[in-house]
């Protein structure tokens, strides 16, 4: 489980319910009892149970969770049921509910990548990017989880990974060994990754030795042309296919030879269809 701060809670709940809900107020029933369901309207793979769970908890309501984080369900299944105050039923209906329709669909559209990979290998990996749309990186990084996926790097300080933009401001920006070296030296602890965006590069990145390489925005062909060569430069190096990999083309880049993916495309994947119904109880 991934834990997210109650600030990052309180700005999900602020930003739609600052100043209450006006409607519910008008009316003047918000102290009448009430329960709120959340339906998945589609079978598919599940995420944001357990935060939309805690954001409904803040507001004092007593939350039963009906299906876990990861889980793939049938159609019409409940997720989680919400009981108390009809006012704080109304100010968590939809703060809960694009959590979980937003974390829900990057999940599933991760969970279907992996599919399509695992029926020609099953030992692919995925790995999402750190470009997940601003404010929304804890949601996104649980998704990918849920989803089956691995995160490629969280931050800048968690990994090494060599850019052309780091190379330019290098002495010897062509001195593929020397910089591998000592990043090496530098960061014992870590694998060195290398972006390359050339077939050039990935040979010069792979006589260096780099522990990976990442092949940006190859095509299927080129990576295997690569990869063939790999096998002879660096047969210790790892190849990685990224930039604009996608649910429709991951297939051919893993019959190309990929076992290992870099994508941002989840991230935007259509939301799943998470119906909420609230009642008098």
């Amino acid at each position: 489980m991934f834990y997210l701060s109650d600030a990052e809670l309180d700005k999900l709940l602020l930003d739609d319910i600052a100043y209450g809900d006006l409607t519910t107020r008008a009316l003047g029933f918000g102290r009448q009892a009430g329960k709120m369901t959340f339906c998945r309207q589609k079978a598919g793979r599940v995420s944001g149970v357990t935060i939309a769970a805690r954001l409904l908890q803040k507001l004092g309501l007593e939350v039963v969770i009906q299906e876990q984080d990861g889980a793939d369900v049938n159609a019409e299944t409940v997720l989680l049921t919400a009981f108390g105050q009809a006012e704080n039923l109304h100010q968590g209906w939809k703060v809960a509910q694009n959590v979980l329709e937003w974390c829900s669909g990057v999940a599933q559209y991760m969970a279907q990548m992996l599919a399509s990979a695992h029926e020609i290998n099953p030992l692919v990996q995925i790995a999402c990017t750190r470009k997940s749309i601003p404010g929304t990186k804890s949601l996104a990084i649980v998704a990918v989880i849920d989803g089956g996926g691995i995160l490629h790097r969280a931050g800048t300080a968690e990994s090494v990974l060599l850019f052309a933009n780091h190379r330019h401001f290098y002495e010897q920006p062509d001195d593929w060994a020397a910089m591998v070296t000592r990043l090496k030296y530098a960061a014992p602890e870590k694998k060195i990754i290398v972006e390359a965006d050339n077939i050039e590069e990935a040979f010069a990145a792979l006589a260096a030795q780099a522990d990976i390489v990442q092949l940006d925005k190859f095509t299927p062909e080129e990576f295997a042309l690569v990869l063939a060569k790999q096998q002879i430069l660096a047969p210790m190096s790892l190849l990685s296919a990224a930039g604009g990999v996608t649910l429709l083309n991951i297939a051919e880049y893993v019959r190309a030879g990929a076992q290992l993916l870099v994508t941002s495309a989840p991230y935007y994947a259509p939301p799943a269809d998470i119906k909420v119904k609230l009642k008098p109880v």
